[in-house]
């Protein structure tokens, strides 16, 4: 159970992973609180998952539609028709919970925690309503350690936290490394949702301070409308020429293709997918040295501190302008990507969903 199957990390996790555990014995569907037509959506169809939905808004779903209390009644005819129920998002984590208490349904519950950090975890209050929600959940799998660490420090070590690690389909973006000693001009990409979560701002100051055959494209989706301030800030910076802004794609292989290096500038994450994707597309990955990302970065692609334009206009440039440099980087980040591949975690969730039913 999701929110939407608009584009973004968890939502590209359902379209790759339900199929695989639909073949590994499962007999899964999946429930959306928003059936909004997008191509997730028809992937995932296509696929051969059947997907249920309780409502249907067009646009860009706002809160009030999501958290809409009638959302906990409309649960009611979904919950017994399972084993398990296993939600992602926060909307959904919270009414499954609540749903199953009013209707007195015994289900197994399991959810997904994506991120190391949340806005409720700013409120103090809301700390009681997460150790009841959680405490409902036979298990809440965290998508790295920094997150389960987080997690435990916040509500406790409930015995239900498990980790099981992110993961791609590394198939589907396997690419030759790049021969960056032929370029002209260098193409960078940082491939996410226009979030608070996400530090663009940063990436955007760090293109100002690199010479003009040095390009960007911004791939995602605004979700809270940021992308015209963003664009305010590339016309004060004197980059608004050298910006692209591309919108959501669902050719991501394409665009990593494409690129020369991969940026993920963020404030916090969880996991980061598309970090992986960059990797197994045989990019460089320059990453904000910050928890959850840390994990899968460190080692293989390339760290510079939080906030730091200059750094990582720094390693940008020498990493183009070193070809020995940029192929050692792309080796190991190639490398790193195989150890997340999807068909690993499709089988620890297969596993535990057995062990719950046993």
């Amino acid at each position: 159970m999701i929110t939407t199957l608009d584009i973004g990390g968890a939502e590209r996790l359902m379209v790759d992973l339900l199929p695989l555990l639909n073949n590994n014995g499962n007999e899964v569907e999946l429930l959306l609180f928003n059936g909004l037509e997008t191509p997730f959506k028809r992937e995932l169809v296509n696929k051969g998952i059947h997907v249920n939905q309780l409502s249907y808004w067009k646009g860009i779903t706002h809160h009030y539609e999501v958290y809409n209390p009638i959302n906990i009644i409309k649960l009611r005819k979904y919950l017994k028709k399972y084993d398990i129920i296993h939600t992602h998002n926060t909307a959904c984590q919270l009414y499954v919970p609540l749903a199953a208490t009013l209707f007195g349904v015994s289900n197994k519950l399991v959810t997904t925690e994506h991120n190391t950090v949340n806005k409720r975890r700013n409120l103090n209050w809301f700390r009681v309503v997460d150790r009841w929600m959680y405490s409902k959940y036979s298990a809440v799998v965290c998508v790295s350690e920094q997150t389960a660490a987080n997690i435990k420090s916040y509500i406790g070590d409930l015995c239900g936290i498990k980790t099981i690690i992110n993961g791609i389909n590394i198939d589907r973006f396997l690419k030759p490394i790049a021969d960056i000693s032929k370029k002209n001009d260098y193409m960078i990409s940082m491939i996410a949702a226009f979030r608070k979560q996400k530090d663009h701002e940063t990436l955007l100051r760090a293109m100002a301070l690199l010479p003009d055959d040095y390009k960007l494209q911004l791939v995602g989706q605004d979700f809270e409308n940021r992308v015209p301030s963003l664009k305010v800030l590339c016309h004060e910076l004197g980059i608004e020429d050298r910006v692209l802004f591309l919108g959501p794609r669902s050719d991501i292989p394409n665009i990593l293709e494409n690129s020369d290096i991969a940026v993920l500038s963020s404030h916090w994450e969880g996991f980061g997918l598309s970090a992986v994707e960059a990797m197994a597309a045989g990019r460089p990955l320059i990453a904000t040295d910050v928890g959850g990302l840390r994990d899968v970065v460190k080692g293989a692609g390339v760290l510079f501190p939080h906030g730091d334009s200059k750094t990582l206009a720094q390693k940008i440039q020498w990493l183009c302008e070193n070809p020995d440099e940029y192929r050692a980087v792309a080796r190991r980040c190639q490398a790193r990507a195989q150890q997340y591949d999807i068909s690993i975690m499709a089988q620890k969730y297969s596993d535990l969903y057995k062990s719950l039913v046993k």
